[in-house]
């Protein structure tokens, strides 16, 4: 398995003490996480993107390029852009341009968005979401790989011979797409042969598995080749200590404080509240990892026993003080990831995978792993699995 630290920048005051830093602190806070992310061994750092509450994750562009520029190994992912609300062009330029400069690094993640209030920001109707996705998605991918782009859709204006810049610095970058609680995105990303990021976030673990159950039947379905159905799995909240009952009384009065924020009208889409309402719930049989290393180990073996995902990824609990956020994330990898990677391997950024060999530090040996990608047929996958 592959390993992601995900942070959507929430600004938000400790529920229990009332502290709050200031958003240049919270920005250097971010920062810091996707240097020492990288130093202890994660394969992915990822940003958000929220327009609308207590976020400071509008100029996600901005701080992904500041991570670019200061890291030379990590992977650099999004989660989620919000595709739906934002023009294909302006997206094409400012990633390919974050993909230049981390010399291929970059994969995207993106989605309808879950925020229902930064939809009027961009003249997007309610409902909307998903078509704008759809139609902006393909356009997307045409920027990305042809040059002199003729096209005219919906929700934009035409374009007549347009080629972005900057190029991507190898090909497409790979684009995965974000699902928290319908088929929609699940379906798009089989039928373009992408792969699916689960939400895993605030549902029960049978919610999630029926999305990624649909997703692979669909990208079957599509003729795609089975080696690249790819899934990454989020998580609610982590948090590490010594044993699983500290985790709970240092954490527990925080975490039902939030579940209270979120779960208030106009803080979530309507249908899409946090079901685990206390802490030892949320511990038993909800998405958050909080307890021991080896409490936490046994819940990512727990998810992957349904899901068979290939990527994990953690949010840091960023009420609390970075440091105690860092030795967390240190903590992480040196006693729960070792022992994951060891029982669910996985062929993602490996020799196997074409976006292994794509960015520069992996030698860039694999010049456009999007066209060979779309260019394998199943015949070839199923037989290198049997």
């Amino acid at each position: 398995m592959r390993f992601q630290v995900l942070d959507i920048l929430p600004h938000l005051a400790n529920p229990v003490t009332g502290r709050l830093v200031s958003p240049a602190e919270r920005y250097a806070q971010a920062l810091t996480s996707a240097r020492v992310a990288e130093q202890v061994g994660f394969d992915a750092v990822a940003l958000g993107e929220r327009h609308a509450g207590p976020f400071l994750s509008s100029g996600v562009t901005v701080l992904l390029g500041a991570i670019a520029a200061t890291t030379s190994r990590v992977r650099i992912q999004t989660g989620v852009s919000v595709l739906s609300i934002l023009d294909p062009v302006r997206v094409a330029e400012d990633y390919a341009t974050i993909d230049q400069l981390s010399r291929g690094r970059l994969e995207l993640v993106i989605g309808k968005g879950n925020e229902a209030r930064q939809l009027p920001l961009f003249g997007v109707e309610p409902g909307q979401q998903w078509d704008q996705l759809a139609e902006k998605y393909e356009l997307l991918r045409r920027l990305w790989r042809e040059e002199s782009v003729t096209w005219e859709g919906k929700f934009r204006g035409p374009l007549d011979s347009v080629t972005s810049l900057p190029r991507p610095f190898a090909g497409a970058p790979r684009v995965w797409h974000g699902s928290a609680t319908t088929l929609t995105s699940a379906a798009l990303a089989a039928r373009w042969g992408d792969p699916l990021f689960s939400a895993n976030a605030i549902q029960p673990r049978a919610n999630y598995k029926v999305l990624i159950d649909h997703y692979r039947a669909e990208y079957a379905g599509h003729g795609h080749d089975p080696r690249y159905a790819y899934v990454g799995a989020g998580s609610g909240f982590l948090f590490l200590a010594d044993t699983t009952q500290e985790a709970r009384e240092r954490y527990g009065p925080v975490y039902e404080q939030m579940v209270a924020f979120f779960n208030r009208p106009g803080n979530h889409t309507p249908g899409n509240e946090m079901t685990f309402t206390d802490i030892d719930d949320a511990i038993a049989r909800g998405p958050v990892l909080v307890g021991s290393p080896q409490q936490v180990t046994d819940k990512i073996m727990y998810f992957h026993e349904a899901f068979g995902h290939d990527l994990q990824s953690f949010s840091l609990p960023t009420m609390i003080p970075h440091e105690q956020q860092m030795d967390m994330l240190s903590r992480l990898a040196a006693e729960v990831i070792p022992v994951v990677r060891e029982n669910a391997p996985t062929t993602l950024w490996a020799g196997e995978d074409p976006y292994g060999g794509r960015p520069a530090f992996a030698g860039r040996t694999v010049p456009d792993a999007a066209a060979v990608i779309e260019g394998a047929t199943v015949a070839e996958g199923t037989a290198d699995r049997a």
